[in-house]
């Protein structure tokens, strides 16, 4: 399946949907693109069968993302702007689905943003890593709330307040990228990847994005409840949790329905 938009590249193949960035040679993120990117993942919220969101750039693109469209933070346009662009989070955050990026070239402001957003992170050696904003005025919203969640609270400030560009060992060692790869076999490690989330039970991997998501931040025992909560109520009310202990007990592979 494939959908034509004017700013990126819609596609589900194997049960993965894929959201390419079409705006070389920095995809720069305009309004019009960052609506089309909501659009998008909000039809993977009707595929029941989809198991991943991935991200990437066109082949041959300098950046994977060069940030948000600098003319779009001015006074006339910054309320749309950050409207269109904190949806495409809200949004992903609602679909639950397991998002991946594949990372070439440059990720920068609102591509560093989908970074530390994502699930898992795939990002070529000659990947750079960077919030500038404060180099022009502004801040991050996403990045002030979801870096310190993932490089831990000093490191996220230093990137923050001074826009440091972090190679992508760098960014591996502090956990905001995965894996690092040659550049040539980018996709081959997302494809291996990809090859084990297509064996799994879409419904397990939703709820277990979302009992991550919902108990970030709580108390242990607000913790507990809200994961025993989703695993009772939630998880259990699907067919595939059943089939898998079924097929466990009886020793062959589990015939998942998604359902």
């Amino acid at each position: 399946m494939a959908s034509q938009y004017k700013e990126i590249q819609f596609t589900i193949v194997e049960r993965v949907a894929r959201v390419t960035f079409a705006k070389p040679p920095l995809n720069v993120l305009t309004i019009a693109m960052m609506k089309e990117i909501t659009d998008a993942v909000n039809r993977v919220s009707t595929m029941r069968d989809v198991c991943a969101i991935v991200f990437a750039a066109t082949p041959g693109a300098r950046a994977f993302s060069a940030g948000v469209s600098i003319e779009e933070h001015r006074q006339d346009t910054i309320y749309q702007m950050l409207d269109a662009f904190h949806g495409i989070f809200r949004t992903l955050n609602t679909v639950s689905k397991p998002v991946i990026a594949l990372v070439s070239g440059v990720a920068l402001g609102g591509g560093c943003e989908f970074v530390a957003f994502a699930d898992i992170v795939i990002a070529s050696r000659s990947a750079r890593f960077g919030q500038p904003e404060i180099k022009v005025g502004v801040f991050p919203p996403v990045a002030a709330f979801m870096l310190p969640r993932v490089v831990g609270d000093k490191k996220a400030k230093e990137m923050i307040l001074t826009g440091e560009l972090l190679t992508a060992e760098a960014a591996q060692s502090l956990g905001l990228v995965t894996h690092v790869v040659d550049d040539a076999q980018l996709e081959e490690r997302a494809e291996a990847l990809l090859g084990v989330l297509r064996k799994l039970s879409v419904p397990a991997l939703e709820v277990s994005r979302r009992a991550m998501v919902e108990t970030m931040g709580l108390g242990f025992e607000d913790a507990l409840k809200r994961a025993e909560d989703l695993y009772l109520n939630r998880l259990m009310s699907y067919k595939d949790p059943h089939e898998g202990v079924e097929a466990f007990i009886e020793k062959r592979p589990p015939k998942f329905k998604h359902k």
